[in-house]
């Protein structure tokens, strides 16, 4: 009779016992469903992105190098036409290249994604955190790599102390000039608020307020005319980079661009040859 509960019990034990291998395997293949499907995403982004020749880039570089040699007459004309009107337009756009604005523009958008529990708004405002991020890192590394003065230290365009620093009476960075970091970072938010809205009157409005925060440096005798030019370029190359619009160096987009969830997941891929 003890044999016969026994078996009972085991016998009615065994379909339970089965039930949490099924609810397992049940969980790992809607979990491979859904990094299948995030991958088949990335994969349509990455499709789609413009690779970023080498050609392109020494086009950029050279055309940062021609204005270099307009530099000197550009900041004379522009400082021989100031006035006051002009002066009250340059520190509203100024404003466009510092913290307040970039700062507050990206948390503030990422923050408005999260609160209202929309991965679109979440993910737009990811973008604009790393875009800011990346074209900065990228923005310090070369100012302190090239240590250019700036126009107000008087000593022309052509001097260059790579690696050094030298604060002037205001406490700036004197030797910090190439690029400008005010317009890296207002071409940054301006591309990637540009990417995402999509609207030609949005495109208009944002990369004039970019340019404006550009030329204000100009007029403040706080860059070169090839500052400016540098610091665009690193901002659109920085926001077109994490929109997975270009690619360079083959680094896949990063990975917020397709989470289902809208979280920021900054991860970078870099595609490596099978071994062989």
């Amino acid at each position: 009779m003890r044999f016969h509960a026994l078996v009972l019990a085991s016998a009615l034990a065994a379909p339970l016992a089965a039930q949490v291998p099924d609810s397992a395997a049940a969980a790992d293949s809607a979990a491979g469903g859904a990094r299948r499907a995030r991958d088949a995403a990335r994969e349509e982004v990455l499709r789609g992105a413009h690779a970023v020749r080498w050609y392109e880039a020494a086009g950029v570089a050279g055309a940062v190098a021609i204005l270099m040699t307009v530099d000197e007459p550009v900041h004379r004309y522009v400082q021989r036409h100031r006035s006051r009107t002009l002066g009250d337009v340059a520190s509203v756009f100024r404003h466009e290249g510092e913290p307040i604005y970039y700062a507050g523009v990206s948390f503030g958008v990422l923050a408005a994604g999260v609160i209202a529990d929309d991965p679109d708004v979440t993910r737009a405002g990811g973008r604009l955190v790393a875009s800011v991020g990346l074209s900065g890192v990228a923005m310090q590394g070369v100012k302190l790599l090239v240590g250019r003065s700036r126009p107000n230290e008087g000593v022309g365009a052509f001097s260059f102390h790579p690696f050094t620093g030298l604060a002037d009476s205001a406490g700036i960075e004197a030797r910090g000039s190439f690029p400008s970091g005010h317009t890296t970072a207002a071409f940054a938010v301006a591309t990637t608020l540009a990417d995402d809205i999509d609207s030609p009157v949005a495109d208009v409005l944002l990369y004039t307020l970019a340019t404006g925060a550009g030329w204000s440096r100009l007029y403040e005798n706080r860059h070169w005319l090839s500052d400016v030019a540098m610091g665009a370029a690193l901002g659109v190359t920085s926001a077109k980079l994490v929109s997975g619009r270009w690619r360079i160096f083959r680094l896949r987009p990063p990975g917020f661009l397709v989470t289902p969830t809208g979280a920021p997941a900054l991860t970078w891929a870099v595609p490596l040859p099978p071994l062989r």
